[in-house]
């Protein structure tokens, strides 16, 4: 005999005694014993559950038998949250400040101001070297020789730098990006004393270095 028939037979001896039907003093509901009034589940001293006759495992309670309670599927752990990839911070643009002088006997005839083919090979080169700079400013300079007046040679090395900057623009350079100035025969590179003589063949080769065009490009490679 298990202990739920013996523990609940007392009681029904007990009640006898007394005179008192067991269903007075407990209630059998739900396979457990109870105090009728409290609803309390009756426990022996052991703080085990009394049972009823028809106590079956399906009448089973978490207070009274855990171990026979369906368990619960453990809740898969939450996924560990995964870093975004380490982007690297952009490489830093270096500043990039460079002088090209060309010499104005190759850009264009002498005393003229139109580019000659040689000289639009010479700023082809320019341009495909600057294809990995960001070019912010282009300025372009242009000088004469000593021969002939003061405003003659401003005008002419002026113009000079126009048509360089002309054909910088078609080739894709942003007009608004190049500056022309000219300087006329200031800054000669021929040294005093060096080129002597009245305008001849000879001297006008001398002075050949003074004739050019500077292109200074600014920008970040």
């Amino acid at each position: 005999m298990n202990r739920t028939i013996k523990q609940f037979g007392l009681i029904l001896a007990a009640a006898a005694a007394l005179g008192i039907s067991a269903s007075t003093v407990y209630a059998q509901d739900n396979g457990y014993v109870q105090a009728p009034v409290s609803g309390v589940t009756v426990k022996d001293p052991f703080g085990l559950c009394w049972r009823t006759g028809y106590w079956t495992p399906a009448m089973a309670t978490e207070e009274c038998d855990p171990e026979l309670m369906p368990k619960q599927a453990e809740a898969a752990p939450a996924p560990a949250p995964v870093a975004p990839p380490e982007v690297a911070p952009p490489a830093a643009r270096k500043p990039v400040a460079e002088k090209v002088t060309l010499s104005a006997d190759t850009l264009f005839d002498f005393d003229k101001a139109v580019v000659r083919p040689e000289g639009k090979a010479k700023l082809d080169e320019l341009v495909d070297q600057l294809k990995d700079v960001e070019v912010e400013t282009f300025i372009a300079t242009g000088y004469t020789d000593r021969i002939g007046s003061k405003a003659y040679n401003l005008k002419l090395s002026t113009r000079r730098a126009e048509a360089v900057k002309a054909y910088l623009v078609s080739k894709g350079v942003p007009a608004n990006r190049i500056y022309t100035e000219g300087k006329g025969e200031q800054n000669p590179v021929t040294k005093p004393g060096e080129c002597k003589g009245h305008t001849s063949a000879k001297l006008i080769k001398c002075l050949q270095p003074d004739r050019r065009v500077e292109i200074e490009v600014i920008g970040t490679r």
